[in-house]
């Protein structure tokens, strides 16, 4: 097991409970009771971003896990962080506008490919070693 990975985990983790702060906030700004998700636009962004985060940490953590357990793990770690900078960038454009998430989004998109190309790719050639 890798410390760096460790690291990575759960500084996305934490990222993810920061969105899950920010929501709270929102609600409570915006006077958005639970269990309702309509309302203001800046709440109905906000929630969005921590549910979307939510729908690709699946993808993620598996393969940030799988790439480790293939290749150097400083290397696989560096593009971990890539994938949180880029859901940070997500998070700050989304809520901003929801025109302003793209850029975010693909960064951590390409990430999450890379991850995913270095785990099969690991596989592969540890089957045919």
């Amino acid at each position: 097991m890798s410390a760096w990975i460790v690291l990575v985990t759960v500084a996305a983790l934490l990222l993810y409970f920061y969105m899950g702060l920010r929501v709270g906030a929102a609600r409570a700004k915006h006077n958005v009771p639970a269990p309702a998700i309509t309302g203001a636009p800046e709440f109905e962004r906000t929630f969005r971003v921590q549910m979307n985060t939510l729908e690709w940490l699946p993808i993620f953590l598996p393969m940030l896990w799988i790439a480790a357990a293939y290749w150097d793990a400083r290397i696989v770690a560096a593009v971990g962080v890539v994938w949180i900078v880029g859901r940070f960038l997500y998070m700050d454009g989304y809520i901003k506008a929801a025109d302003q998430r793209s850029m975010g989004f693909m960064i951590q998109a390409m990430a999450v490919l890379v991850l995913m190309i270095g785990a099969v790719v690991g596989a592969i050639l540890s089957l045919v070693a």
